[in-house]
């Protein structure tokens, strides 16, 4: 058992790394973007996106650490806005569009909670999709 020795090209790694963390922070900034709002029955599901549409941060109610039926409650969708409200306006966000998709009770309460925290809405878009037919009958049975 000898001495173990160090390697200096760690050392340069290491230094190497500090410029990109601080590359990536201020590439980061952004003052406006799109929230996708997806409220099921079960689940309530916010994601935060640029203006072209690459996705920035994502939160939901089980990631909040809601279990079982009170991740659809509207309660749970307004702690995941909050949550996600702050970590947006660490990068720098001051207005947003926001694209609601579902028809989970959790639709309005993630958006009153992510306005709580002094982000302004631009404009607010309801994507749901409806079938025009709906599903087909049953065809009768044969005997």
């Amino acid at each position: 058992m000898g001495k173990k020795r160090i390697v200096t090209t760690g050392e340069s790694e290491g230094s190497d790394a500090k410029p990109k963390a601080a590359s990536v922070s201020a590439k980061k900034r952004i003052d406006s973007g799109i929230l996708h709002v997806e409220s099921t029955y079960n689940n309530t599901k916010l994601m935060l996106t640029d203006k072209k549409g690459n996705a920035l941060m994502w939160s939901s109610s089980g990631s909040s650490g809601f279990r079982g039926a009170k991740k659809g409650t509207p309660f749970a969708a307004t702690k995941v806005g909050e949550t996600l409200a702050m970590r947006a306006t660490n990068i720098g966000l001051k207005e947003i569009d926001v694209i609601v998709v579902g028809v989970g009770s959790g639709r309005e309460s993630a958006i009153r909670g992510f306005i709580s925290k002094g982000v302004t809405i631009t404009s607010i878009k309801d994507a749901t999709p409806v079938p025009y037919n709906g599903p087909t009958p049953k065809k009768p049975r044969r005997v």
